[in-house]
């Protein structure tokens, strides 16, 4: 077998210099100058985003002004625009022509409805499209593919308590009590404050959507309708910490003065709300939340906003706000009792990675999210000089009648992963599939075993 030309000195000192002097170009330059994109007339917006208040709260308009610092721009402002939950961004390029920009956050839904009748460019959510929207938008493109469905963050659903409220942890059963109102009194849980005061958002929201599919639909049960209502995450907080007797289910970023207790579903340990959990969607309520930017619409500015989200700065927007970014970092996992010897083994000699791939529904292709995680994966592995025999894949999944054929293929999830990084130069020390052993999701609806079926990336 022939044998690569040797690396001289020269040639390294060539090599390293030229890769200094492009990254000063790519650096040093404003993007603009690479990527300038176009102004409109007057105050058209040249962007108008609708959808999700979890992600147009906070979230889109900080993206935004990222993206238009990014371009170069000045005079940057932010300011209402009349209209409740609706924020108008915009700044001045370096010919003084103004760019305005459109956040308008009134529930995931009505980011769907307006990429229908034209006045949005770009859907924000914090939950997958649905079926029944996927079908009435087919006339946009394929809005389930990789170049339309864009996750940009990782956020948990809080379970939110008054801060005097003595419960630290409940399970997804109780909360479908609770939220249906079968369970009327605290008491009757080992809490106190007498009647239970149930807050929640309002159906537009893509919030209100997750918690419905992950906790009341999941246990067979539908909200009371006794719940208060909000359009505004942070109204609904400030109010739950207000009320003794109150219990709430908020996004992340708005747990405020409110006190966020434990989650458990199925057979999973109760988990709190904490950034490592969320981040490897480990925790019951993580969810993620989206861009979605239909293939017909050709719009500059909703696909530089796309690329910007996922890049470093755009995630590190995403952390300052208080979401979950999806940057790669390695965790340390102390090791239980409860936990299977081998894994036991590996959490005290290694660390876990803040990132699990997951797989379509029904298929055994990685998802729209690990398509991009496999770059993030590579990147930490190079910077971290981890290619060479550093690298364990643990596949995980559901319950099967021979629980051979569950370890099997959970060893077969993991062997995905190993190819699409191998490609890359990975060398592994070890791959494994333990079949449904430590679950994260309840195993008896589909969107817990679509949890479970997971592979976990550890690093010596």
């Amino acid at each position: 077998m022939p044998r690569a030309p040797a690396v001289t000195e020269r040639d390294t000192w060539i090599r390293t210099v030229t890769f200094l002097v492009l990254g000063f170009i790519c650096y040093a330059l404003p993007w603009s100058v690479f990527a300038a994109l176009p102004a409109t007339a007057g105050d058209a917006p040249a962007l108008r985003i609708q959808g999700s208040n979890t992600i147009g709260a906070k979230l889109g308009p900080a993206l935004v002004k990222g993206l238009l610092e990014q371009q170069g721009l000045k005079n940057l402002r932010a300011e209402p625009t009349g209209n409740d939950n609706e924020q108008r961004l915009s700044g001045q390029n370096a010919k003084g022509q103004n760019v305005v920009i459109i956040v308008a956050a009134h529930g995931s839904g009505t980011g769907f409805v307006a990429l229908k009748d034209g006045s949005a460019d770009l859907a924000a959510s914090s939950r997958p499209i649905k079926d029944s929207e996927y079908a009435d938008l087919a006339g946009l493109g394929d809005l389930k593919g990789r170049g339309a469905e864009h996750i940009i963050a990782i956020d948990g659903l809080a379970i939110i308590l008054h801060p005097s409220n003595p419960l630290s942890a409940l399970s997804t059963e109780q909360l479908a009590q609770i939220f249906s109102g079968d369970a009327k009194t605290w008491e009757a849980l080992g809490g106190r404050g007498g009647a239970i005061h149930l807050y929640a958002r309002d159906d537009n929201s893509g919030t209100y959507d997750t918690f419905k599919e992950l906790v009341l639909a999941s246990h067979g049960k539908t909200l009371s309708p006794g719940a208060k209502r909000f359009e505004s995450s942070e109204q609904l907080s400030d109010e739950v910490a207000k009320d003794p007797a109150a219990i709430g289910f908020i996004g992340l970023p708005y747990i405020r003065q409110a006190k966020a207790v434990a989650i458990a579903d199925g057979d999973s340990q109760a988990m709190p709300p904490s950034t490592s959990l969320i981040a490897t969607e480990d925790y019951p309520l993580s969810r993620r939340l989206f861009f979605y930017l239909p293939p017909q619409v050709k719009n500059p500015w909703a696909d530089a906003l796309v690329k910007f989200a996922q890049s470093p700065e755009g995630q590190a927007i995403v952390a300052k706000t208080g979401f979950i970014a999806q940057t790669v970092q390695a965790i340390k996992v102390a090791p239980t009792a409860d936990m299977p010897k081998n894994y036991q083994d590996l959490a005290r000699d290694a660390q876990r990675l803040s990132v699990n791939f997951r797989f379509q529904e029904g298929s055994a292709n990685l998802d729209n999210k690990s398509h991009y995680d496999l770059q993030r994966v590579m990147d930490y592995l190079r910077d971290n000089n981890k290619l060479n025999r550093q690298v364990v894949l643990l596949g995980f999944g559901d319950p099967k009648a021979d629980p051979s054929r569950a370890a099997l293929l959970s060893k077969l999830r993991a062997m995905t992963v190993r190819r699409e990084l191998a490609k890359q130069g990975v060398m592994f020390r070890d791959i494994d599939g333990l079949g449904d052993e430590l679950p994260v999701a309840a195993n008896s609806a589909e969107n817990g075993r679509i949890k479970n079926r997971r592979v976990e990336v550890w690093v010596y």
